[in-house]
């Protein structure tokens, strides 16, 4: 019984949880950038914030399992990893900045369909169209593109009034109108949603060669701000925006550091590695209703329907290719068990045959 808690509704709980705290944290992001935080200072903090929160991890580790030595191959893994969070992050951070959450999660839902992609290009994976399972991914993977399209390039009318805050009107480029914006936007969170495949390939391949999660974060948000750093201190000319007081910018820096950088990518890398990436994937649409209601409701976002057209279209094509992953999954299970029954009774055989002489 507790096994099964552990294995299946912990990840469940946890998962559903970390989604509307990641939503919450993206909506604390945009009105924070409304209020002149930088989003490279932020980067800076709210990971270095994390990394002093696990700075004790490796050595817990250490003691507490056996694990490999910390090699120069391994933290050059590390650093890699980071390299690629990082632009990753301020991809992801910048298309909020001209878009807003709701497209972010929206967007989001992309990740499936690029992960699929990733592994066929590097020949991870193959296509057979007389496979049910293949056309689905891939029938799934060409909806989310058409989705992406069409959150990014078409508006509609709208079907909330438009309830803009003062905060955001005083924060508004007049160069730029707000279409322009929303497709940088979405550009810019394309880019993301296609890295974070990369990340987890990555990610899974090193916790093969050092299984241990808590540290394998560490060293990923260390390195993230660091690389944060140096860049901010060369784009960043204004040192006011290094100056935080207290305010919305301070807490959402200091709520991104613990839960976003923090215990978010602990969970999602434990998930990782306890039900795999096809089910951490799974609860991302989620995170389109959240992220919809907090915007119209804090953020004062007029909802248009080209997003929720989109978001829908996206997330039908999510769905697709992840049953299509599901019955791929569940075709080797069963090929594997029908191959274990065949070795078992090949073994069994000779014993009935002597038996019978």
């Amino acid at each position: 019984m507790a096994r099964s808690c552990y294995k299946h509704i912990l990840p469940f709980a946890a998962l559903v949880t970390m989604e509307t705290i990641n939503v919450t944290l993206n909506t604390l992001f945009k009105l924070a950038t409304r209020h002149g935080m930088s989003r490279h200072v932020f980067l800076v903090y709210a990971y270095g914030v994390a990394a002093l929160l696990l700075l004790p991890s490796p050595f817990f580790s250490i003691r507490s399992r056996v694990l490999p030595p910390l090699t120069f191959r391994i933290m050059l893994k590390f650093f890699f990893l980071g390299v690629v969070g990082y632009l990753s992050q301020i991809m992801g951070y910048t298309g909020i900045n001209f878009a807003s959450p709701t497209l972010a999660s929206a967007m989001s839902n992309l990740t499936p369909a690029f992960t699929f992609l990733l592994a066929v290009f590097f020949r991870m994976e193959k296509v057979e169209f007389s496979s049910v399972d293949s056309r689905a991914k891939l029938i799934g993977t060409a909806v989310s593109i058409a989705g992406a399209f069409v959150v990014t390039f078409y508006h509609g009318p709208s079907l909330s009034p438009s309830s803009t805050s003062p905060v955001a009107v005083l924060h508004q480029s007049p160069v730029q109108s707000p279409q322009s914006n929303w497709i940088f936007g979405s550009l810019f969170l394309t880019v993301e949603y296609f890295l974070v495949p990369v990340w987890y390939i990555i990610q899974v391949q090193i916790m093969k060669e050092y299984p241990s999660e808590l540290t394998i974060v560490f060293f990923y948000t260390a390195c993230v701000s660091i690389l944060a750093a140096i860049v901010t201190s060369v784009v960043e000319r204004d040192s006011s925006k290094w100056l935080i007081g207290p305010g919305v910018a301070l807490a959402s820096i200091l709520c991104s550091g613990i839960f976003g950088c923090g215990l978010n990518n602990a969970v999602h890398t434990w998930a990782l590695h306890l039900r795999g990436p096809v089910y951490v994937a799974m609860f991302k649409p989620l995170s389109i209703a959240i992220a919809a209601a907090m915007g119209v409701i804090i953020l004062g976002d007029t909802l248009y329907l080209g997003s929720i057209i989109g978001a829908t279209t996206i997330a039908i094509g999510f769905y697709t290719v992840m049953w299509g992953k599901a019955k791929e999954e569940l075709s080797e299970i069963m090929s594997t068990d029908i191959s274990d029954l065949e070795s078992s009774a090949s073994q069994k055989s000779p014993l009935l045959l002597h038996s019978q002489s």
